[in-house]
């Protein structure tokens, strides 16, 4: 399903007369040709944008790991014995009203068939795959989450359309996912025209494309709920819908001055908006990743130290593949600590060399544990983090050929786990590593979980 326009102006800089061959120099800075005619482009041309998202991405990535999934209602997530929650959830799944963030014993009783599928792990490295493949069509890629991306084609010749076509084509026949599209002139609303396209068919897997005609966008915006916008969650559209404001159409016959005593300073806003003026650039400035970590809220209190060691061992593995597949490394290893009364704490060490080993972090993690736990106290909630992060891979220590072995026998793990699944591999034994300074914290919101 698509809207086309068309207007279909592309460029280089040999069409606008600029000269050719090499770069330019400006005040002492070196600059791209082609870079300066795309942020310079007359504001009469419209923008090219488009907005991927991959379809039931930790799903998708599961049934590549089962195919006997595909078809089938499942959740991926945790356990659905207590407070288990489900992540992700199938397409067969969300017929019956399952839903993300729900509880997985809800989502049970919701759909009695339906199969819970525990996080398999090596979804940031497909995720890395999608978005190589979208650099090499253009350098101008912002990628928003694990399985969303923004992509401004301003200078590629090919209508929307086509290109976002060619871009299906691409990650299925590459990387094996399937992915959804929308595209317009704005960021915001190609995001809107995704989830629109997304819910206009009735298949499996959507693979929707939803392009929207330049100065179309307050016809295709109008009928639409305001809850669609981009950053309206469920209160603010209650609110806006006691105030008889329910589409974006009742939205457009507003005045700003209406919605501003209504919403404060952002009703302004939220009246360009649904007009589909948005202006804001595709961003291709990379957000540092400043913190990996995962943890897991007990179905019932544990007070057992070999259970919660096995626990520690299940979430240092994960942080280790979530390290390996983003090509990252930390110094700081931190446990997150909740008691039954819901006292939480949090415990980190500086290790000498920064790491993406499994077995080093999970030493670590057990040696906090260690210092916090008191013998036979139930534990609600774990958590194993790393920071102080940087790329380039595991640093070895100088002399050290124990850590190119041991990253030779975890490489080999990773490839048996993605052939036949995290719980099938484990670590035999327990290493010991020289750690660093030691430093005890009480938790601040947000600090590293």
């Amino acid at each position: 399903m698509a809207i086309l326009f068309g207007m279909n102006l592309s460029g280089s800089v040999e069409e606008y007369g600029v000269p050719t061959g090499g770069q330019w120099r400006l005040d002492g800075a070196t600059i791209d040709p082609n870079r300066w005619l795309h942020l310079s482009r007359p504001m009469t041309t419209p923008r090219k944008i488009l907005h991927l998202d991959l379809d039931a991405f930790f799903c998708a990535v599961e049934v590549l790991r089962n195919p006997d999934l595909d078809g089938k209602p499942f959740a991926v997530g945790g356990s659905p014995e207590g407070r288990g929650v489900v992540s992700s959830c199938s397409y067969a799944a969300r017929k019956f009203g399952v839903r993300s963030a729900m509880p997985m014993s809800q989502a049970l009783r919701l759909c009695p068939d339906l199969i819970a599928v525990p996080h398999g792990g090596g979804y940031s490295r497909l995720s890395q795959k999608v978005m190589a493949a979208l650099d090499r069509l253009t350098s101008y890629v912002e990628q928003i989450s694990i399985d969303e991306a923004f992509i401004d084609v301003s200078d590629i010749p090919e209508d929307s359309e086509t290109i976002a076509r060619r871009i299906q084509m691409m990650i299925k026949e590459e990387v094996r996912l399937p992915c959804s599209l929308g595209g317009a002139t704005s960021k915001l609303v190609a995001k809107i025209a995704t989830n629109v396209g997304k819910d206009s068919v009735d298949t499996y897997w959507p693979n929707a494309v939803l392009v929207v005609a330049a100065g179309k966008e307050p016809e295709f915006l109008r009928p639409l709920p305001v809850k669609a916008m981009w950053g309206i969650g469920p209160k603010s559209a209650e609110r806006l819908s006691r105030a008889g404001i329910r589409t974006l159409g009742d939205v457009q016959a507003w005045s700003e001055e209406a919605l501003e005593a209504k919403l404060g300073s952002y009703g302004r806003r939220l009246k360009q908006f649904a007009f589909g003026i948005d202006d804001r650039p595709v961003s291709t400035d990379g957000r540092e990743v400043k913190s990996v970590s995962s943890e897991t809220t007990f179905d019932e209190d544990i007070a057992d130290r070999d259970r919660l060691h096995s626990v520690l061992l299940s979430l240092s593995q994960r942080v280790g593949r979530s390290l390996r597949d983003d090509a990252l490394v930390a110094k700081t290893i931190t446990l997150k600590l909740r008691w039954a009364d819901f006292k939480t704490i949090t415990r980190r060490v500086t290790i000498r060399d920064a790491t993406d080993l499994d077995q080093v972090i999970y030493t670590s993690a057990k040696s906090l544990f260690e210092r916090a736990w008191v013998a036979g106290k139930p534990v609600r909630l774990l958590g194993v983090g790393t920071a102080s992060l940087d790329t380039g891979g595991e640093q070895l220590s100088l002399f050290s050929q124990d850590d190119d072995r041991e990253h030779r026998v975890q490489d080999a793990l990773d490839d048996l786990r993605d052939r036949f699944g995290a719980a099938k591999t484990r670590w035999g034994r327990e290493h010991s590593h020289d750690f660093g300074r030691w430093a005890d914290v009480e938790e601040e919101k947000g600090e590293v979980f």
